[in-house]
């Protein structure tokens, strides 16, 4: 039996992922778990929902990416809870002993106590979430074209996202650009290019986290393809065929009903179920949506051997606000962790975390993006070829890189968009 300590990993995304590979050389043994055997490049999620790649494009089998690393293992395991004071994962049909234990299982959705809207209003966080979004998506257009009733085809051609983050604003321009130029030619009783497209956003700008002046720009970009923004917008209920909302700046608010078949949801996540197995077994504590509050080397307070890291992890900027879960911050995380884990078997000491924040981006169509660095502000052409660049060099594989490229390519030339599947999960949808 080795006597190198063992550590143990929870979550091959993109925290977890750059943990075990920065530890590719430590003497220790590493055991990376996850649910799934793939390892799932979120940001490109949408672009699966709207037929432009497909599944296969955007994940990279964990043990294929870890088949160098001769001190690292891959376990495929649902793991239902934490027991910090025997060093325990508990697997739903076992058990796994660690040493130290990184915990990066990333969100979830999160309906501000309104969970009965998932059903009607899917997020995306998972592949299965995108084929359906697309499914719903694409049956959409097929049921239009078999209706007669002009308010029913109004209704039917009507899509509202909630939320005006980047995944919003990059699912509205998608969509938008799937309706205006991909399927303009393929129907006969409907006319595409008449969509609606609602992007909803509580605040007073889309993309609140850019400069006021980037946020202007992609609400235009979204305005020339034809998707219309709606700010200080926020949802009351949502129905089958419907979504309440209420209107402008509080204190001189109104209620709308927007009639819309299908609704897509980009407004919020929340640490996933593990963060609060591991707070009440460490003693721990979560924040409002389920995050663990960690210390500035990420750990669990009192416990040096459990860090959290990614999305489930609330660990504050230099500005005292939580940083944001993005996968920018999951990999210096990810990376940190493994230094930190290295320089203490040398028993050296580590400075806390600090995160590098490298800019922010977001794209809106075709050779349409936003993106910021530093003082650096970026719109348009230049922009998309910046986000273009930087997401290819984070896809994980040679292979997924390449194909992605051409896939974007031949949209590129073609506005075609070769994974347009309907494909069948529930029978009563």
């Amino acid at each position: 039996m080795s006597t190198q300590p063992h550590v143990v990993i929870v979550g091959g995304g993109f925290g977890g992922l750059s943990a075990a590979r920065a530890l590719r050389k430590a003497p220790v043994r590493v055991t990376l778990v996850d649910r799934r055997n793939f390892h799932l490049f979120q940001p490109l999620l949408y672009q699966v929902a709207t037929g432009q790649l497909s599944p296969a494009n955007i994940a990279a089998p964990l043990r294929a990416v870890v088949s160098k690393q001769k001190n690292t293992r891959v376990l495929l395991a649902d793991v239902v809870g934490i027991d910090a004071n025997t060093r325990r994962v508990l697997f739903s049909d076992g058990t796994l002993d660690y040493d130290v234990l990184v915990l990066a299982t990333g969100a979830r959705h999160h309906y501000f106590g309104k969970p009965e809207w998932e059903q009607l209003a899917p997020g995306l966080k998972t592949i299965e979430d995108a084929t359906e979004i697309r499914r719903r998506i694409l049956t959409t257009f097929e049921r239009a074209e078999r209706e007669t009733d002009p308010d029913r085809i109004r209704s039917l051609l009507t899509f509202v996202i909630v939320g005006g983050g980047a995944t919003g604003v990059e699912m509205a321009g998608a969509v938008a650009e799937l309706a205006r130029h991909t399927l303009r030619n393929d129907f006969r009783n409907i006319d595409p290019r008449k969509a609606r497209i609602i992007l909803l956003e509580g605040t007073d700008r889309v993309l609140p986290g850019f400069h006021p002046k980037l946020s202007a720009k992609a609400e235009k970009a979204l305005a020339q393809l034809g998707a219309a923004v709606r700010t200080h917008a926020l949802v009351t209920d949502i129905q089958p065929g419907l979504v309440m909302v209420n209107l402008g700046p509080k204190g001189a608010q109104k209620t709308e009903k927007l009639d819309a078949h299908t609704v897509l949801w980009a407004a919020g996540v929340q640490g996933s179920s593990l963060g609060k197995s591991l707070a009440e077994s460490a003693g721990g504590q979560t924040d409002r949506v389920g995050r663990v509050v960690v210390q500035p080397d990420l750990t669990v307070p009192g416990h040096p051997e459990l860090f959290v890291i990614g999305d489930l992890a609330s660990c504050s900027g230099p500005d005292g606000k939580p940083l944001p879960g993005v996968a920018p911050v999951a990999m210096q995380q990810g990376r940190y962790v493994a230094q930190l884990i290295q320089m203490r078997l040398k028993g050296r000491p580590m400075p806390p975390f600090v995160y590098k924040n490298k800019g922010n981006m977001a794209t809106i169509g075709r050779a349409r993006a936003v993106a910021e660095v530093g003082w650096l502000r970026l719109n348009g052409y230049l922009a998309w070829l910046a986000w273009l660049f930087i997401h290819l060099m984070y896809i994980v594989g040679f292979q997924n890189r390449l194909l992605v490229l051409m896939q974007w390519a031949w949209s590129y030339v073609t506005r075609g968009r070769s994974s347009r599947l309907i494909t069948e999960r529930e029978a009563t949808r």
